[in-house]
């Protein structure tokens, strides 16, 4: 069986540093950081006070009022990407069969507002289950690829994918898999996050997951720098439009890149801790590598997890010197999580959208907030510290590890006839 080459035809994002693609692409090429005090909620006893929020969105604005109380935030922030990204895809539903075409959604954690809300209520109250009828709607990690089929009539393929941080990278490997075998013609893809609450980030603190870096947050998140200290929350949603290679050029379709490969992985070491030689993380590069057809020499870009621990960071770069070898210094490597903080299971999606972008403009987004060299990294490696750097970009890797354990990796070229 002859599989189905993958392209990308529509991109769309909600993130910390911009809310549309432009916005965003930009704020990564100038090195801005989304990272600011908490607006949305008393941080007065919290250990961190900070987290990249999005900002100057308004879901009652944007879905009216009575819409906007039927869906969760990570809801909102999914149905405003994939807005985009069908625009920018030129989608016509009408006049294309949408029997083949689907949604393969990500989420880390789904609707973790509403479930603090309602709790929260229900045991301020006097035991009565007074229960708003949305609550469990609302909170289903699997609502938000069911709301977008409903407003557009898609009857494609349609669920969630679930791997902690990997959720939107899985779902872009799903939609993949399923585009090339000929299941669908046309997959909306991405993830959405949106934990930036009490619950959020008291979760997180208590395990000493993210940076308390509360007299500077701007610069907090600082991936491979020797004074890193845990990652900074970040929250919004990332939407892709991958394709069918013969569907897309029979509607005259833009390309913005090819999909050639994605890889999966288990580190099967630790429910939070990486493998500490990153084996997992060796392993799901080399599958996504194989999957593509492609050698080390091949990649220019990987957009790495690079989410600012010291653990994690510090494994993931030795996968990389130990898989790709002398190759490894060819490489640009960047986070830009330093700038978006890390988006849980939307960030594999934004982080597609920086390495298409990076492979259609031929410029690699940089890692900020560099202060200090660690000597547990090779100073021969390219970090991309500090400013973005032109160079050409054939293919981009984008890696995301989640806890469990969970790996996945994919690859993007540069689309030739």
């Amino acid at each position: 069986m002859e599989l189905k080459r993958v392209v990308v035809t529509g991109l769309g994002a909600l993130t910390p540093i911009g809310n549309n693609v432009p916005d965003y692409w930009n704020a990564l090429l100038a090195g801005v950081s989304g990272a600011d005090f908490i607006k949305s909620f008393d941080t007065t006893k919290f250990k961190t006070k900070f987290a990249c929020e999005v900002k100057n969105f308004s879901a009652e604005e944007i879905f009216g009022k009575k819409e906007a109380r039927k869906m969760d935030p990570f809801v909102h922030f999914a149905m405003f990407a994939v807005d985009e990204a069908v625009r920018d895809a030129n989608l016509d539903f009408p006049n294309l069969d949408t029997n083949r075409i689907g949604v393969i959604w990500g989420a880390g954690i789904g609707g973790l507002k509403t479930f603090l809300d309602e709790v929260s209520s229900f045991a301020r109250g006097d035991g009565t289950p007074r229960y708003n009828p949305y609550f469990i709607p609302k909170m289903i990690l699997d609502i938000a690829p069911g709301h977008i089929s409903i407003k557009y009539g898609l009857r494609g393929p349609n669920f969630s994918t679930v791997s902690a941080c990997a959720s939107g990278t899985n779902a872009l490997i799903d939609s993949f898999n399923y585009i090339r075998l000929g299941t669908a013609d046309v997959l909306i893809s991405g993830g959405s996050e949106a934990i930036i609450n009490e619950a959020g980030i008291g979760g997180f603190n208590a395990m000493h997951a993210l940076s308390t870096r509360n007299d500077d947050p701007k610069t907090a998140s600082r991936p491979f720098d020797k004074d890193r200290d845990g990652f900074v929350a970040g929250e919004g949603s990332g939407a892709l439009i991958l394709e069918s290679l013969e569907h897309a050029k029979a509607r005259g379709a833009k390309i913005y890149a090819e999909m050639i490969g994605g890889g999966m992985s288990a580190d099967a070491n630790h429910i939070t801790a990486p493998h500490p030689e990153g084996l997992g993380a060796r392993l799901v590069m080399t599958n996504a590598l194989r999957d593509a057809n492609l050698n080390t020499g091949d990649i220019d870009y990987i957009n790495v997890h690079g989410t600012s621990t010291q653990l994690g960071d510090i494994s993931e770069t030795k996968a990389i010197v130990s898989l790709f070898g002398d190759d490894a210094y060819k490489l640009n490597i960047s986070s830009t999580k330093s700038m978006t903080g890390h988006l849980l299971g939307a960030a594999g999606a934004i982080e597609a959208i920086a390495s298409v972008l990076a492979v259609k403009n031929d410029i690699v987004p940089p890692t900020i907030n560099h202060f200090t060299d660690d000597p547990e990294f090779d100073p021969q490696l390219n970090f991309t510290f500090n400013q973005a750097q032109k160079r050409l970009v054939r293919t981009a890797q984008s890696n995301t590890f989640g806890f469990g354990g969970h790996n996945a990796s994919v690859i993007f070229k540069k689309y030739e006839e």
